[in-house]
């Protein structure tokens, strides 16, 4: 069993292994997701219509068919919708459906409600719709060159670039690439709206941003927000794809609803979600790097561009996130930047898990790992070189973007974990069984991960939540974060459980509705437990407040209310032994409601101390950082490029964890999700011809994400002790996001084994994912037959 590393007393549940709330309904199928839900009577079923022309104008769309089909009861275009045909979160620039210009392959058209899914599946079929085509951009390099953005490009400058480049003595070119990625969250995106009396209606939707769903909503209907609730209880999955990305789906459902006066669903199919969805933005880098003999790092330029699809979404965002995470673990004296948000005429890409610092990290450990093999010293070495002080303060203790970095445990953590896995020695066996083996190559890498936390726009780090103490001594908590497996609920109950020193099974959450806690945040940034948690905590702080005055009244001021405990279903005050007041929580809180004591409260939240100028990028966007490593060890055939990782050590910090188990859990997945970005998983588009613009890779047959096969031989996960050095819920660190980018690790091991194959110095031109033919295509033409010809002799040797 995992280690707890916990403040908190031996009774409390917090930072104790505690099962998932939901566990038992998981496992049982009892869990209801919003496809399970009852139908209400006269439930009407809804399909989408979508382009086959990835740019270009609608000349005609005939949808005469399509309402005369048996069953359909509403077909809704464009010029149908009465409010705003937009469902951009930021910018207004994402239409709900196409009304004129084609923006990509597989865009909605329009949408009809029919008796039963079938038919409304059916009747989308019979539209007839011609385009007046024009040739799509459709990667990043074609909209670089038409200088095609959905946001201007961004420079920055921090440091005496030109001197660092003067002075050093070496520096390096590079460039690489790296994919996007589909969510592929096991519930596909689904919205039930439900009209109610007097011109008001609620939806169940799956959506990590209930509240953005609720204001959106409003928008397509011209509606105000208290016409509106939005209730989540719980996803099957998400990773960032319902954050924004739910919105068309919300609205498209309550258009209808309101449109036909009933009940309305709308569920993608697996082909339709991966075609009309965004993925996580692809990146392509072009850098030079200026270095000293050691491999510390003196200056860098460096031009970044991401494929955002074809409307802004949330890539303003995503971007400035890379941007913070272009440093990783290491101190960055001097940056020429400039970042490019690329229009593409594909799906718009979104937040996933991550949003971006994945991917700024990316181009930093490319760059570290070039250096580490043009000066032949071993990049684990030089990746310690170049790491932030330890100590804040220092010279070496400000990132690019101006923040501190007060809590660098990257040196320490790192330190243990090379120990612990035998870095050392197992880098000269591999060394050593490359030297013998012609074919197979092995290859490690001990990778470092630094991660903000908190949103980089300021005003989201906000929360509420509200409690209710009930007369029989159980509690119910609304809070505005949403659970999409994660375990958020789980984490909040054990919050709620030891404010006020109950049993677990006498809390329980209720599901996430905008009508009763307002305003929310999207539960994102792997804040979902820093934000409501604090918010949920202070609700029940302003309980035992009142809870508190009341026991001191009844005493007749014998005692304070600094002397008063909430512990093990009862509340005492004065000494354990002989307490002065020692009652049952339930008996007290019936004898609080009896003298007319407030038994509810909300409870707030907003991150201090954080700040960002979203126009120079510059600030402390976030409250701390959360740190990680992990060493992995891989093999790859030279024969085919088919990849196996051997075994895996990561060593995470989570701050003291509210639930270990969990965090364990969220660590462990977010390696192999990261791993499947980074090796199997190839989003591709036709390029040429009348289905230009089409995405191939559409359904598990074609997308391939990782599988139990994939897992490590051999996969130790530890948490490190460290306590948060901020003020966060019980000391703890975000588990979320962190984790993906230890996949790294994966990613340059095999470029270290590809590597194997090179002579020694030759840079190893790998892009990501690191598929069986790209590390064919790195390994080079003549490398591949120079093995397979020494396979033959050794196996003449041997006859």
């Amino acid at each position: 069993m995992t280690k707890a590393f916990t403040d908190t007393p031996a009774g409390s549940p917090v930072g104790r292994s505690v099962a998932h709330e939901s566990a038992p309904l998981h496992v049982t199928g009892k869990a209801r997701y919003v496809d399970d839900l009852p139908e209400l009577a006269g439930t009407l079923h809804a399909a989408i219509g979508q382009s086959t022309c990835a740019r270009g104008r609608l000349v005609k769309l005939d949808l005469e068919a399509v309402k005369a089909y048996p069953g359909v009861r509403c077909v809704l275009t464009a010029q149908d919708i009465p409010g705003e045909n937009n469902c951009g979160p930021v910018l207004h620039d994402d239409p709900l459906l196409a009304s004129d210009e084609i923006l990509f392959y597989g865009q909605v058209l329009f949408a009809v409600a029919a008796d039963t899914r079938e038919a409304a599946r059916e009747a989308v079929r019979l539209a007839r719709v011609d385009y007046a085509a024009v040739p799509p951009i459709l990667d990043i390099d074609a909209a670089v060159a038409a200088e095609s953005w959905v946001l201007p490009p961004f420079s920055l400058e921090r440091g005496a670039v030109a001197d660092a480049f003067g002075k050093a003595s070496h520096t390096l070119k590079g460039k690489a690439s790296v994919g996007g990625q589909e969510h592929f969250y096991l519930e596909g995106q689904i919205s039930y709206a439900q009209p109610r009396e007097d011109q008001s209606l609620h939806v169940i939707c799956s959506t990590q941003h209930p509240s953005e769903m609720q204001v959106l909503i409003g928008h397509c209907l011209g509606w105000h927000a208290h016409q509106i609730s939005v209730e989540c209880r719980r996803m099957g999955g998400a990773f960032g794809g319902k954050e924004s990305q739910s919105a068309q789906w919300a609205c498209l459902a309550s258009l209808l609803a309101v449109r036909t006066g009933c009940p309305v669903k709308l569920r993608l199919d697996r082909d339709e979600d991966m075609t009309a969805t965004g993925k996580r933005h692809g990146f392509q880098y072009e850098w030079e790097s200026a270095f000293d003999d050691d491999g510390r790092i003196l200056g860098v330029k460096l031009t970044m561009a991401s494929n955002c699809g074809y409307s802004a979404d949330l890539s303003g965002s995503v971007n400035d996130r890379a941007i913070c995470h272009i440093d990783n673990t290491y101190y960055l004296d001097a940056v020429s930047l400039r970042s490019l948000r690329c229009k593409t005429n594909t799906v718009s890409n979104t937040a996933f898990r991550g949003f971006g610092g994945p991917q700024g990290m990316f181009f930093i450990e490319s760059a570290i790992d070039d250096i580490a093999r043009h000066l032949g010293i071993d990049p684990l070495l030089v990746r310690q070189r170049n790491f932030y002080a330890s100590e804040p303060g220092g010279a070496r203790a400000t990132t690019h973007y101006g923040m501190p970095v007060n809590d660098n445990v990257a040196p320490a953590l790192v330190t243990q974990l090379a120990s612990d896995c035998d870095y050392a020695a197992r880098r000269e066996a591999i060394t050593e069984f490359n030297r013998h083996s012609p074919v197979i190559k092995r290859g490690l890498a001990l990778t470092p991960v630094k991660f903000g936390i908190s949103f980089n726009a300021t005003h989201l780090n906000q929360a509420g939540a509200l409690v209710h103490v009930y007369t029989d001594g159980t509690v119910l908590v609304s809070h505005g974060g949403t659970e999409m497996g994660q375990g958020l609920y789980t984490k909040i109950r054990q919050v709620v459980a030891h404010e006020f020193g109950l049993a677990l099974d006498a809390v329980r959450l209720a599901a996430t509705d905008t009508s009763k806690v307002a305003n929310t945040s999207a539960t994102a940034a792997s804040s979902g437990s820093d934000l409501n948690g604090k918010a949920a905590q202070a609700a029940c702080q302003n309980i035992k407040i009142r809870l508190a005055a009341f026991v001191v009244e009844q005493c007749q001021g014998k005692i304070t209310a600094a002397e008063i405990r909430f512990e093990n279903g009862r509340v005492q005050a004065g000494p354990r032994d002989a307490p002065l007041f020692d009652q049952g929580f339930p008996e007290l809180v019936m004898s609080a409601y009896r003298a007319r004591i407030q038994l509810w409260d909300s409870g707030f939240y907003r991150t201090p101390k954080i700040h960002f100028d979203p126009i120079s990028k510059l600030g402390r966007p976030f409250y701390y950082f959360a740190y990680g490593a992990a060493a992995t060890e891989v093999a790859i055939d030279t024969l085919t490029g088919e990849t196996r990782v051997l075994r895996t050590d990561i060593l995470h910090d989570a701050g003291r964890s509210i639930n270990p188990a969990l965090d364990i859990g969220q660590i462990e997945g977010g390696f192999v999700q990261g791993m499947g970005w980074l090796t199997s998983e190839e989003l591709w588009w036709r390029t040429e011809g009348p289905q230009a613009g089409r995405l191939m890779t559409h359904a598990p047959s074609t997308y391939k994400i990782p599988t139990a096969s994939d897992v490590p031989e051999v996969f130790n996960v530890r948490l490190y002790d460290n306590a948060n050095v901020e003020e966060s819920i019980h000391r703890s660190k975000a588990v979320g996001e962190p984790p993906f980018m230890l996949a790294l690790s994966v990613f340059f091991a095999i470029r270290d084994a590809v590597g194997a194959c090179l002579p020694a110095g030759q840079a190893v031109a790998l892009s990501a994912p690191a598929t069986p033919e790209a590390i064919l295509r790195a390994i080079q033409h003549d490398a591949a037959p120079l093995a397979a010809q020494q396979l033959l002799e050794e196996i003449a040797d041997g006859a």
